[in-house]
């Protein structure tokens, strides 16, 4: 693979290849990127301050231009940039190609929305004293976006931010996760080629440190994050700006005693949501709460069904478990499956480590109080137990410090409204897994999950601000 330039205020600048991009199978050198100093950070944030009336001004067709462009380009390029995925994050290439599906789809349906940012007229005249005065409001752009993603998913975390932006019409400044950068700059290569105004957008790879500026700069009317919880400490840094944060969380789903579908057809949606993308999502099942009346049927038939899991080298089209992101990760979560073991939990499928390869593993008899039942696992493992009652499998998914969405497979629609009505959750999702995502859905959490909402017609909510025109009739 070339080498790759950062872009700053929508140009590429090939100032160095200091950051190297490893194959996360191999472990080798796949390509090198130019690495951000604090210095390129703070003139993409001035320059994307100085750009906010021109981007502003950019009309909503132009902007639905852009975004379909982007489109085009997508698709013309979709192999390329299922391979860099495959690489760069270790992504079973069936995944890679997904997740290029859904970043095409997330810039589709902004395109869509750019031209759709609606606003209202308000009836002021409710008594004598406001006759004769008329209200309306409209959505206007709130300035300067900074963005900073994660590496589990290198495009479409990256769409769920820049799409809206580009539509609202707000610049923004994007830092992708150093380990997967690739994916975000052929984005900025494709924008690139856009009439965009020039410091609509800069995208750089760079240290935390020099990142800093992207959450403390005044300049900045927006910061939006998906990471670890290290976002609450942004959050308290961040001033005055808006916040969105995307924390993550240890995802759970409840199997009733009658699921509403065959077993067979539940257990593939438990392990699609537990080891797709070996496990490396905010909304893997990491939890599974089954009723007792089905328990040891669904445990068998999902133990067989794991242990069947392909695992190896992400180009192969066979491969369902690919490499964890690094060995760092492999070794945090190996660690956390033998002390649950040592306190009593079950292997009932699974085995050793090897480097940053981890075997599709599920457990059950957990303690409750370890980091594999407290913490999120970001890995391919998942625990199980059974319950007796409905509302008690509810209380304990809901013991959780987070809560992002979980999942609810049951023939019986007061359970689903129940769990609708009590689930502390950002999404409750009923006859599938907490897995499950659309790019136009409200997705967030609560607790220690987040704040906020993405989801690209919710994101352009947060992205813009509501002014108040009010106008007296002279006459009046």
């Amino acid at each position: 693979m070339a080498s790759y330039p950062y872009y700053l205020a929508n140009r590429p600048v090939a100032a160095n290849t200091d950051l190297d991009v490893l194959d996360k199978y191999s472990g080798k050198r796949a390509t090198r990127v130019a690495l951000a100093d604090a210095t390129a950070v703070r003139k993409a944030i001035v320059a994307a301050h100085q750009a906010r009336g021109a981007v502003a001004a950019f009309p909503p067709d132009a902007r639905r231009d852009v975004l379909e462009h982007c489109v085009m380009r997508f698709q013309e390029r979709f192999d390329e940039l299922a391979l860099a995925l495959c690489i760069e994050a270790g992504k079973p290439i069936a995944d890679a190609r997904g997740e290029v599906t859904r970043l095409i789809d997330t810039f589709r349906i902004a395109a869509g929305e750019a031209t759709r940012i609606d606003g209202e007229v308000i009836e002021l005249q409710i008594s004598k004293r406001t006759r004769g005065y008329r209200g309306m409001v409209k959505r206007v752009p709130i300035g300067v976006c900074s963005f900073i993603t994660p590496f589990n998913f290198p495009l479409n975390l990256v769409a769920h931010k820049v799409a809206p932006a580009l539509a609202a019409g707000c610049p923004f400044v994007l830092k992708p996760s150093e380990k997967t950068p690739i994916g975000a700059l052929i984005i900025a290569e494709i924008l690139a080629e856009t009439d965009l105004p020039r410091g609509a957008f800069s995208v750089l790879a760079c240290s935390t440190q020099d990142a800093a500026q992207l959450v403390e700069d005044e300049r900045i009317a927006l910061l939006s994050f998906t990471g670890g919880l290290i976002g609450w400490d942004l959050k308290a840094r961040a001033g005055r700006k808006k916040v969105t944060l995307e924390l993550g969380g240890n995802a759970a789903c409840i199997i009733d005693d009658d699921p509403g579908m065959p077993l067979d057809r539940v257990v593939e949606r438990l392990v699609f949501g537990a080891y797709y993308q070996s496990g490396q999502s905010c909304i893997s099942v990491q939890r599974i709460y089954a009723h007792a009346a089905i328990y040891d049927k669904l445990r068998k038939k999902l133990k067989a069904a794991v242990a069947k899991l392909p695992m190896g080298d992400p180009r192969d089209e066979k491969t369902f478990i690919g490499p964890m992101i690094d060995e760092a990760a492999a070794k945090r979560v190996d660690s956390w499956i033998e002390a649950a073991r040592k306190g009593g939990a079950k292997r009932l499928a699974g085995g050793n480590r090897s480097g940053n390869m981890v075997p599709a593993t599920l457990l059950e008899g957990v303690p409750h109080d370890s980091d594999l039942y407290r913490k999120e696992a970001f890995a391919p493992v998942a625990l199980m137990e059974p319950f007796d009652d409905f509302e008690q499998a509810i209380d304990q998914v809901n013991d959780s410090d987070f809560g992002l969405q979980a999942g609810v497979f049951t023939a019986r629609l007061d359970h689903a409204m129940r769990a609708w009505d009590r689930l502390d959750v950002g999404g409750v999702i009923v006859g599938d897994v907490p897995s499950f995502r659309v790019d136009n859905m409200p997705y967030g959490g609560v607790k220690h999950s987040g704040l906020g909402r993405e989801g690209v017609r919710y994101a352009i909510e947060d992205m813009t601000e509501q002014r108040l025109l009010v106008i007296r009739d002279a006459t009046g």
